[in-house]
């Protein structure tokens, strides 16, 4: 009896295999052009909201509170998503956002007061699409079992570090270049191009679950203990870079070199881009948790350290190694979720995990700037530290929560099979034997 099982040396976790799984590159690449506007929504809606009012105050006020609606709608979203699959939910999502956006632009334009501009922001914010969480959503489902997971996560990790390095560039181009709101314009219409695109893949979307039986109630992805441990880990990770932004500008005005402060980001962004290719990369021999803790144990350790820095040499090596944790810590919270969570929750864990990180910004931008704007940058720098060491202390009370339900075996073969045979246990396939009729998710933490 022959298995079907057989040894390939192009079954090691890498880039290349990953993009070559059946239907990949249709959700990555309109999934890529529906992310790449919310790089540019908060930086486009200062730019246009300081140029209507003629200050930085109001326009952060506007900003704030379109991330706040952002953070607190996602997980509702993601709920959505979950029971009624993406197409359904994203389509009228991506509407209500271009209309939402057009008629903020419009009162910023009309020279409406703040408090206008701030309630037009709470439908921009809230209506952001979660394309993210839906593409990690699609991955999930694509790959489950797979060594080619921690490589997924990866690789959206390494694109939403682009988004956020592209965008803000896009968008101060648009707006300082052709007009004060062609940014919001840029964002709106790609939000409606990209997003509509990619509600089109709808062969690559999970599938929907029904409950398993009558009149059972669908379980919330916040019911699950692992993923409020990961929140709190996000929301540490949020406080970094809410931190870093308000920080690494002061510094650079105190300095006398506003310009260094796209340097010194840049170099953030850098390691963390460079981190989360590596780690895509490597086939790693430890469990997803003890990675967790040892990454965000490094996180916190670069973190305390930043407030010393008093030279731009200095901080900006300090900022390329918290850059080079975060994305480890990232990466793992994220390829968790399969293990933690059930496949009719996913969508929303995901969107849990993106909107604790942007809620741990928004937080940290207010405290930070309170901060340097009352004792200098090097204070503001505290807001990471704090924010990273409440969640390292957090993960090592709770870890035991971080655990993996114990590894059901799944074994799916043609009739006649050997993995066929009762009692007979198949060996795990590798990535590119998924569709064999083999699978067998084993989570080895």
């Amino acid at each position: 009896m022959t298995s079907a099982v057989t040894t390939d040396k192009s079954a090691r976790p890498g880039y290349g295999q990953l993009l070559r799984t059946p239907g990949a590159i249709g959700f990555v690449l309109p999934g890529f052009a529906a992310r790449l506007p919310f790089g540019m929504l908060t930086i486009s809606i200062l730019l246009l909201v300081q140029h209507t009012t003629g200050s930085y105050g109001s326009a952060g006020i506007v900003a704030a509170v379109t991330g706040i609606s952002m953070a607190l709608s996602a997980p509702v979203m993601g709920k959505l998503t979950d029971r009624r699959g993406q197409s359904a939910v994203l389509v009228p999502v991506v509407l209500m956002h271009s209309a939402a956006v057009s008629t903020l632009v419009a009162l910023a334009l009309l020279g409406a007061p703040v408090w206008a501009l701030a309630l037009a922001a709470v439908p921009a914010g809230a209506s952001v699409p979660q394309v993210g969480p839906m593409v990690r959503a699609r991955w999930a489902a694509r790959l489950e079992g797979s060594p080619l997971l921690p490589t997924a996560a990866a690789f959206e990790s390494v694109t939403d570090e682009f988004t956020f390095v592209v965008g803000p560039v896009l968008a101060t181009a648009l707006c300082t270049g052709v007009h004060p709101a062609a940014g919001l314009i840029t964002e709106a219409a790609l939000t409606l191009a990209g997003g509509l695109v990619f509600a089109a893949q709808r062969a690559t979307q999970p599938k929907l679950h029904a409950p398993a039986a009558a009149g059972e109630k669908h379980a919330s992805a916040l019911s699950f203990p692992g993923l409020r441990v990961l929140i709190v880990a996000f929301l540490g990770i949020g406080a970094v870079f809410g931190g870093m932004q308000v920080s690494l500008a002061a510094f650079s005005n105190e300095i006398g070199n506003p310009g260094a402060n796209g340097l010194l980001y840049g170099v953030f962004a850098a390691g963390n881009m460079t981190a989360g290719i590596a780690c895509g990369a490597i086939a790693w021999k430890i469990g997803p948790r003890r990675r967790l803790l040892l990454g965000y144990a490094g996180l916190t350790v670069a973190a305390s350290v930043l407030w010393t820095a008093h030279s731009m040499i200095l901080l900006g090596a300090l900022g390329l190694v918290v850059g080079l944790c975060i994305a480890p810590a990232l990466i793992t919270g994220y390829t968790m979720i399969e293990s933690l969570i059930p496949a009719n929750a996913r969508t929303e864990a995901f969107t849990w995990l993106t909107g604790a990180v942007a809620f741990g910004q928004a937080t940290a931008v207010t405290l930070a700037g309170r901060l340097t704007d009352a004792h200098g940058s090097s204070y503001g720098f505290l807001v990471p530290m704090a924010g990273t060491v409440l969640a390292l202390a957090t993960l090592l009370a709770l870890r035991s929560k971080l655990a993996p339900k114990a590894p059901s075996r799944i074994i799916s073969s043609s009739p006649g099979s050997a993995a066929s045979v009762a009692g007979e246990q198949a060996p795990a396939p590798r990535a590119n034997e998924r569709g064999l009729g083999h699978r067998v998710p084993v989570t080895v933490d």
